[in-house]
């Protein structure tokens, strides 16, 4: 093959390894537990306050009720986010911990059964039950390895059992700080305008446009985790809010005619 011909295999080569997506892209680490804290922290915060907001303003309050009712439900919801992700995180972790020790209790106790019950799990982990030798063999080697070693044989029944890894286990009080705090940030868009603002339409013009940039945002930065496309995201978030903010205002302002005398 001449030059010419080599040159050519080299540039296709390039061309087909720039198409294709880098095997060496990098996971989200250990952080990525806490993504739903994260996300469902602020993104209530958002919606949950702005909905509130826009609630009361259609039943004709001034600004500084507005804002007064939007701190409250701030930091209402800033403490119950907190202590229910902290509480709920905190029980499942206690949870797992008694399944663990039971687990434990039956490696010992039961270890046999443990062992059959193993090769039964192992399809999970993509080593199904098959006529060919060399499946037979893996299978037998896997369970032959740890089922003489008791405590490698309780972490795989752990993780194939239960679906837990220790690595990907919450902390509550990581859990509760981050929702909590979220939350409390997700709220401030809805509520700062009535702070600064004395007309209270005019002030939920700018609360609406603060949060619908949030919310867009939001979903934004959503899809650095996920990676779906960004702009699907960011929209099905501003338009859920939006659809919620409009019943919200006409309840307000039903209510508001409703005891009007």
């Amino acid at each position: 093959m001449n030059r010419d011909g080599y040159q050519s295999i080299e540039q296709h080569e390039v061309k087909t390894f720039e198409k294709q997506p880098s095997a060496l892209s990098e996971h989200l680490g250990k952080e990525r537990q806490y993504w739903r804290d994260i996300i469902l922290g602020i993104n209530d915060g958002l919606v949950s306050t702005f909905l509130l907001v826009v609630g009361v303003s259609g039943g004709n309050f001034s600004s500084r009720d507005v804002l007064l009712t939007a701190l409250s439900g701030a930091l209402a919801g800033a403490i119950s986010m907190f202590a229910g992700e902290y509480l709920a995180t905190k029980s499942q972790d206690e949870v797992i911990k008694r399944e663990i020790k039971l687990e434990e209790k039956h490696v010992k106790q039961f270890h046999s059964d443990e062992v059959d019950e193993l090769e039964k799990l192992l399809s999970l982990i993509g080593i199904p039950e098959h006529e060919k030798n060399a499946e037979n063999k893996l299978r037998a080697s896997l369970v032959e390895y740890y089922g003489n070693d008791d405590d490698a044989l309780l972490k795989i029944m752990v993780a194939l059992e239960f679906g837990v890894l220790e690595s990907e286990q919450r902390k509550p009080i990581w859990a509760g700080v981050t929702s909590g705090l979220l939350f409390f940030s997700g709220a401030m868009p809805s509520t700062l305008p009535y702070l600064f603002v004395n007309d209270p339409y005019r002030a939920l013009s700018i609360a609406s446009f603060c949060t619908g940039i949030a919310l867009f945002a939001v979903g934004f930065v959503k899809t650095f985790a996920t990676k779906e496309l960004w702009y699907i995201s960011a929209v099905e978030n501003l338009l859920f809010t939006g659809v919620g903010g409009i019943f919200a205002y006409y309840i307000g302002a039903w209510f508001d005619n409703l005891i009007s005398p």
